[in-house]
């Protein structure tokens, strides 16, 4: 791109608890398969904590007593407490509007989420989100975050350098990703981490609503 009035040419978001209103069902979820497997049940803030992460490392550290060789079995009744109820899903008010707007200015917009391919595609195959993304990585498909490789990859396939890619996340998980790759970060305060966690890694702005974090993208993105 050498269109320069905007500041980034790629933006990437993270899904669950960014764009899709997914945070309260994968707490649930992972509760319910500790349930099921009668192993100590993490909290409310321990579950959501590990919201973003690869499920392998989700679960370890929401179960961290349980033996290795069961974290399968975990993984499992996760799933299949999440598949039972994913379509009571749906993405944020306001954040199809602010994806079409992006796209009205010709921003590539990527995806970079803890969830598997099978999962992303699921969602991103739906009538309303067909051709809105540009790229996408998922955590079984390279490293999980914090690991820079999601962000490093998509820059490389779009050509963009670091200060001209943003990093959109509601986790701690992915501020520290975009520090890790290098590139500049906003946070969300609706999904699964709260506000205060994200000072550290001091983002451009944390967004408390998509109306609210559209206008500062329109504004300064």
């Amino acid at each position: 791109m050498t269109h320069r009035l905007r500041r980034f040419d790629l933006i990437v978001f993270d899904w669950d608890g960014t764009l899709f209103d997914s945070t309260a069902l994968i707490v649930r979820c992972i509760q319910d398969a500790c349930r099921d497997l009668q192993i100590d049940v993490p909290s409310d803030s321990q579950a959501a904590y590990v919201i973003g992460l690869g499920l392998q490392d989700a679960l370890q550290i929401a179960a961290p007593g349980l033996a290795r060789e069961r974290y399968p079995e975990l993984g499992l009744r996760y799933r299949h407490h999440y598949l039972a109820r994913q379509h009571e899903l749906s993405l944020f008010a306001g954040a199809l509007e602010l994806l079409q707007a992006l796209k009205a200015r010709h921003h590539w917009l990527a995806v970079a989420t803890g969830k598997t391919r099978r999962g992303l595609d699921d969602v991103l195959n739906t009538s309303q989100l067909k051709g809105m993304f540009d790229g996408s990585r998922t955590a079984d498909e390279t490293a999980s975050k914090p690991d820079p490789l999601m962000l490093l990859e998509l820059m490389r396939e779009f050509g963009t350098d670091p200060e001209a890619t943003l990093m959109i996340g509601d986790t701690t998980h992915d501020l520290q990703l975009a520090a890790n790759a290098g590139t500049p970060s906003v946070a969300v305060s609706y999904g699964a981490h709260e506000r205060e966690a994200f000072e550290e890694f001091t983002p451009l702005t944390v967004a408390h609503s998509t109306a609210e974090l559209k206008d500062w993208l329109l504004a300064h993105a």
